[in-house]
């Protein structure tokens, strides 16, 4: 006999699971990938950011995260390939690969609420570390101040109508349908609530240009999931970026040095997932080389401060 579940709990997609449901869906369904993980030792630069922070207070300290955004930032410098987007036609086995001068970074970033917000840090290429920590927590002080339905219906609306541009007629009315109908309608303000809304400066709340695509997504898995021991060992692409690279938890590991001396150092687990349509191995080898060269002489990020 058929078991009858108790179902506990029912909650139908709001705008944000929608977006993600669709990109992710899309990235599995589009993009063959490719894996690559790399753990670096990073006692010493953990020791150099120690300096570094020795007399900063809590605004202006350097954290773990910045200090590796802004060591990426360097190691894409020296491999422009992963920082791009594809455009490839299947049918008709065609496709080319842009590269970008600016590095737009997609971060995922928790809100107050709980809410996981992916946000685009702009032209981080040429940005300070302190630059990069202000300019990340200026992100996040207007995110708390904005309504994320309002953010996320506009990128929506945006890409719907890009669909529609590009002759995506049936897509774009499925979506009208999924986001307008029924129990499944995004809600959104309207009225005086709208009106209230909008009128809040852009320089204290989020707008479409703060969550759009980036050139590369970096996420920091391992500040979500501070105890964790392990690898990540898959990362969802998101098109038509080429590359995402997610960032673990730092880890105890014993270290045997060229002497053959045992110490107890820390490790820090990277995973690197491409598009293998756009990229082989080899072309993270230079990427790789310059995360190497910088964590053996760290000294470089009192440079970068």
């Amino acid at each position: 006999m058929k078991q009858t579940l108790t179902v506990t709990n029912e909650k139908h997609f709001g705008i944000a699971r929608k977006i993600v449901s669709n990109m992710t869906s899309e990235s599995w369904e589009t993009i063959p990938h490719a894996v690559m993980t790399h753990t670096p030792e990073v006692s010493r630069l953990l020791d150099v950011l120690a300096e570094i922070n020795e007399n900063a207070d809590r605004q202006t300290k350097i954290s773990i995260n910045t200090a590796m955004l802004r060591v990426i930032v360097e190691a894409l410098k020296a491999c422009p390939k992963m920082n791009s987007h594809i455009e490839f036609n299947r049918r008709l086995v065609r496709g080319c690969v842009r590269e970008f001068e600016e590095i737009n970074i997609s971060m995922p970033m928790i809100l107050k609420s709980g809410e996981m917000m992916t946000v685009n840090m702009h032209d981080m290429q040429n940005k300070s570390m302190s630059e990069m920590r202000d300019a990340i927590a200026d992100t996040a002080r207007r995110a708390n101040n904005s309504d994320m339905n309002e953010v996320m219906f506009e990128v929506s609306l945006d890409n719907t109508l890009n669909g529609l541009k590009q002759g995506k007629i049936l897509q774009t009315v499925n979506r009208l349908i999924g986001s307008k109908t029924g129990k499944h309608r995004v809600k959104t303000l309207s009225g005086k609530a709208k009106k209230e809304y909008y009128s809040i400066p852009e320089s204290e709340r989020l707008t479409k240009h703060d969550i759009e695509q980036g050139t590369i997504t970096i996420s920091n898995i391992g500040s979500v999931c501070r105890g964790w021991n392990g690898d990540c060992t898959l990362l969802e692409i998101i098109p038509p970026q080429t590359c995402v690279i997610g960032i673990g938890a730092l880890q105890k590991a014993v270290i045997v040095d060229e002497n053959d001396e045992i110490r107890i150092g820390k490790r820090l687990p990277l995973t690197i997932a491409f598009d293998h349509r756009a990229l082989d191995a080899g072309d993270i080898a230079p990427f790789i080389d310059k995360l190497n060269e910088i964590f053996e002489s760290p000294n470089i990020l009192k440079e970068w401060v």
